[in-house]
């Protein structure tokens, strides 16, 4: 077999130029866990060789997605890693026993899919009838209507060849009337009419004149870069030092914290622990999710004043409880504080510095850790990373498209699909694989919190997760022609301005054809949600654990459903064995 070089942040890693999912992931999980080694513990590494990657079906070895980069081995290799931690987790919980971890690679490509796979009532977010399902969480209307989601998009500038991602999700106004455009429209309802409007906006403009606007105006917008050029950035040069992730001590002074002991050994092995998590959106609400699948107390808490994603909160609140807490409203206060009395986690996915700014410093909430005698982990997760290096843009706004434009997964896609321009992947693929990496650091901090003591802070970020992708490498030549050869060509008629909802669209449907099996009824977990007033359904594990359970043991909820308590939580075992 033919091998090809392919440069890593730190050394050359060989690939083989041809082979299947399976292969590839045991691959990339080597090279994660030899690049992230200085991140976990041992414990952890005692267990790699105990890892298997499972194909129950021809998809299950088969590249899925219309897409250049390796996003199912990527995710692969980081179940593999969480599952290695769970392993050693439970370990120290005990009994100490042999265990095989297992990722299901089915179970990881449709886990890749699983905002598009999730559904009410068989209804998923490209019905129209989900939206009257799902509580209302869009304040600013930016997700009311198509010309106002599509301030959110890739386009031209006025300098040619140079393209901007100007991202209005969740306040269309700003950006739209930044580039001289009205905030409503209600004669703009065909989608290329609205894309000639905005990209004709945004033509207006160098990229240099879109990045003061964004700068003045607070919005999160990004210059798309190929990879090279973000390397050569002052900020792509300062995350070159950077792992994938780091966990580190944030104050030594509280005593060891066993995991919660109970009267009959926990079948899962974060069970007992209680994590506040304060974020939006996609990537770390997966990290939530993720925690919440192996056992532990996952209280998401927003406020009803922060518009969100509505159809988001189907998928991503899985296995939670959720509260809205206004953190201006000194009752709020009182009662956040009492919840921080016997958090474990704290999970902040906002932008750099925010919830510091409401009295919350990772330092100082480790100061009242160790007065309290049980320290505390600290996981944050943003887009462009580098705030303990001082990175230049690590305190910006952003979100998936964004950390995909600068870093160069657009620019590959673009190639991919025979274009000499950028394009958005489909599906939050990076979203999710973000959220896998932060639940692998927050399961290191909590492993040493139990066995070193102290608190631990935990850091990611879209841009890593993209680095770590594109240290992969693309699929070599030959399995990219059979990609395009095999994939509708509908798909390939995609251009840089269309939308990642039309393109995710148009891969589901080329996907649905050529891997069916994925959608299939057995690949989905299902239970009546009484806070949807219906039956959710979404995508079952991809990991498994000898002598734990991995899973869910409540379906999703609204945001801000449930009370703002640790008592009283219900818990299905029977999802579990279902």
């Amino acid at each position: 077999m033919s091998i090809t070089l392919v440069s890593t942040w730190s050394s050359l890693h060989l690939w083989p130029t041809l082979g299947s999912v399976s292969e590839g992931s045991r691959d990339a999980f080597t090279h994660l866990w030899k690049s992230t080694e200085t991140e976990v513990p041992n414990e952890f590494l005692q267990y790699v060789d105990r890892v298997v990657f499972r194909k129950s079906t021809v998809s299950g070895d088969a590249v899925c997605f219309p897409c250049p980069l390796r996003q199912q081995e990527a995710v692969a290799a980081l179940k593999a890693l969480e599952g290695c931690a769970a392993a050693a987790i439970a370990d120290v919980r005990g009994p100490k026993q042999e265990r095989e971890i297992s990722v299901a690679l089915e179970n990881v490509a449709s886990f890749l899919m699983s905002t598009y796979i999730t559904n009410i009532d068989g209804l998923d977010k490209c019905d129209p009838r989900a939206k009257e399902r799902i509580p209302d969480t869009d304040l600013n209307q930016a997700q009311s209507i198509l010309y106002r989601r599509l301030s959110a998009g890739l386009y031209k500038t006025k300098d040619r060849g140079e393209y901007y991602h100007i991202h209005g999700s969740l306040d269309a106004t700003k950006t739209l009337e930044m580039i001289g455009l009205p905030a409503f429209d209600p004669d703009l309802t065909d989608y290329h009419d609205c894309i000639r409007t905005i990209e004709g906006a945004v033509e207006q403009f160098s990229g240099a004149e879109l990045e003061k606007l964004n700068r003045e105006h607070g919005q999160a917008g990004a210059p798309v870069l190929t990879n090279e050029m973000y390397r050569k950035t002052a900020h792509g040069k300062a995350m070159a030092s950077l792992p994938l992730f780091t966990v580190k001590p944030l104050s030594m002074t509280a005593p060891p914290t066993p995991f919660p002991q109970s009267a009959t050994k926990p079948s899962q092995c974060l069970q007992g622990l209680r994590i506040i998590e304060l974020c939006r959106v996609v990537a770390g609400p997966t990290i939530g999710r993720s925690l919440a699948a192996h056992g532990a107390y996952v209280l998401k808490i927003t406020s009803s004043k922060l518009p969100d994603v509505p159809f988001f909160q189907l998928d991503v609140n899985t296995g939670k409880h959720t509260t809205s807490l206004h953190f201006k409203d000194p009752g709020d206060v009182k009662i956040f504080e009492s919840l921080l009395e016997t958090a474990d986690v704290i999970i902040d996915g906002y932008r750099p510095g925010v919830i510091a700014s409401l009295g919350y410093r990772p330092e100082d909430l480790a100061e009242k850790a160790a007065l309290r005698g049980r320290g505390i982990v600290y996981v944050i997760e943003d887009c462009f990373g580098g705030t303990e290096k001082g990175a230049d843009w690590a305190s910006r706004p952003g979100w998936q498209q964004i950390a995909d434009s600068v870093t160069g997964v657009a620019w590959e896609q673009g190639r991919f699909m025979g274009l000499n321009e950028p394009v958005v992947p489909p599906f939050p693929m990076s979203d999710y694989g973000t959220g896998c990496v932060g639940a692998v650091a927050a399961l290191s901090g909590l492993y040493r919190r139990a066995t070193q003591g102290g608190s631990w802070i935990c850091r990611t970020s879209l841009t890593q997760f993209d680095t770590f992708l594109l240290s992969l490498g693309t699929y070599p030549s030959d399995i990219q022609d059979q990609l395009r050869r095999e994939h509708d060509r509908h798909f390939f008629g995609i251009r840089h301005y269309d939308s990642v909802d039309e393109v995710s669209q148009r891969a589901l449907r080329s996907v649905k054809r050529l891997h069916p099996n994925l959608f299939a009824d057995h690949m989905l977990q299902k239970a009546y949600s009484e806070a949807f007033d219906g039956t959710v359904s979404w995508p079952r594990q991809p990991l498994t654990v000898d002598g734990i359970k991995i899973g869910h043991v409540r379906p999703a909820r609204p945001n801000g459903y449930d009370e703002p308590t640790w008592d009283g939580w219900e818990r299905d075992e029977t999802l579990l064995d279902a």
